[in-house]
């Protein structure tokens, strides 16, 4: 076994206010070919591979007084 880790992903998480959306990217967005809704105002994102690499969600909003925060915990 190799005392190398494994390499690092980077989780991306954008929350755009006046499109009401939440995007997570779980790869490189730029590999994005496929978006497809999934019929409940959640949009499954894949590369040229069907890997999923992201979704959205739709009419997300928050309260005028909530702050959006992110945890990321690796298990």
């Amino acid at each position: 076994m190799s005392s190398r880790s494994a390499p690092r992903r980077r989780l991306r998480t954008y929350y755009d206010a006046d499109g009401k959306t939440l995007t997570v990217w779980f790869d490189d967005p730029t590999k994005e070919l496929i978006a497809e809704e999934t019929g409940e105002e959640v949009i499954i994102i894949e590369d040229r591979d069907n890997k999923v690499i992201g979704s959205e969600t739709l009419n997300f909003t928050l309260d005028s007084d909530q702050d959006l925060s992110v945890e990321a915990i690796a298990v």
